[in-house]
């Protein structure tokens, strides 16, 4: 069932929390400014960090439709916006054939209709919904060739397709729209002026261990708050890929699932895998370095206790 827009910065942060999507303020602001002012929502930042998410809670939390185009190097719009059903239009002229159909124009009009359009997410994007404007998730744009970004550029601003055999197809309600980018490149000035922008960071502790216990409610409570602080201890030092928040729950996780309650060195270097993705990376944080980040730890929580 469509729900009605949030009617405010606080309405939108709780409707997000309520699918289970910890944020602060700023990322609300921008979100309510997006869905007020009917602007796509531009979302830069580390991988895993939530982009993707986003857009997930906020199809849920509105009763949309999502509709995701995952972008990839040689994208067309093919994949992305249209094609046609050249198989239907075959068997459609083979039967015109027989009948000794002989108007071609008409012919010609017929089999390039509506009704032989395979519509991909964009062109979804711009078709009529009963349940409302879907939310349109543009993922990972940077992974897409520049072509490809600039034939956004109409779509972001106008909420259109043009299709050479049919004309202009313009949405009557314009899609809520969530483009991410783990910025592997840039992403060129003109499609940035048509979004409101937003850099996604890796969350604070605090935030970090709200979402763990949101997402991996099982792991005990003092797991959880080790976990974050040795994974925001990671995040300061000179690594490939820094985990993400993603990451941290797949790790409370796995090591909810091996039955442990506190992290020892022994298990966090069995367990690396699953918080860092690049050998290089592993092979730094080696058995030293975890001891140290594990005995800071105690130390700084000693501290708290002897200060409390």
């Amino acid at each position: 069932m469509q729900n009605e827009l949030p009617a405010d910065i606080a309405a939108t942060q709780a409707m997000l929390e309520a699918g289970g999507y910890i944020t602060d303020r700023p990322l609300a602001t921008v979100l309510f400014l997006a869905l007020t002012l009917g602007r796509p929502l531009f979302l830069e930042g580390e991988a895993g960090v939530g982009k993707t998410e986003i857009a997930k809670v906020l199809a849920d939390g509105l009763g949309r439709h999502l509709l995701r185009l995952q972008c990839y190097e040689g994208l067309d719009t093919a994949s992305a916006v249209y094609e046609w059903n050249y198989a239907a239009q075959m068997i459609e002229i083979r039967m015109a054939e027989a009948e000794g159909v002989s108007d071609r124009q008409a012919l010609g009009r017929d089999i390039f209709s509506q009704r032989f359009l395979i519509r991909r997410p964009l062109l979804q994007a711009l078709s009529p919904d009963v349940d409302g404007p879907p939310v349109l998730l543009i993922d990972e744009l940077d992974r897409a060739d520049a072509p490809f970004e600039a034939y956004l550029l109409e779509i972001l601003s106008d909420f259109q397709v043009t299709v050479p055999e049919i004309g202009t197809i313009r949405a009557a309600r314009p899609p809520i729209v969530i483009i991410t980018s783990n910025r592997t490149r840039e992403i060129h000035d003109a499609l940035k002026r048509r979004c409101l922008y937003h850099w996604l960071d890796y969350p604070d502790a605090a935030r970090e261990l709200a979402i763990l216990r949101q997402k991996a409610p099982d792991a005990a409570a003092d797991l959880s708050a080790r976990i974050v602080a040795f994974v925001q201890a990671l995040r300061r030092r000179d690594l490939f890929k820094m985990p993400g928040i993603a990451e941290s729950i797949d790790w409370a996780r796995a090591l909810t699932a091996l039955d442990k309650q506190a992290l020892e060195p022994g298990v966090v270097q069995d367990t690396l895998g699953v918080l860092l993705k690049y050998q290089d990376d592993i092979a730094a944080v080696d058995g030293d370095v975890v001891s140290e980040i594990l005995n800071e730890d105690s130390d700084a929580e000693q501290r708290t206790g002897n200060a409390g």
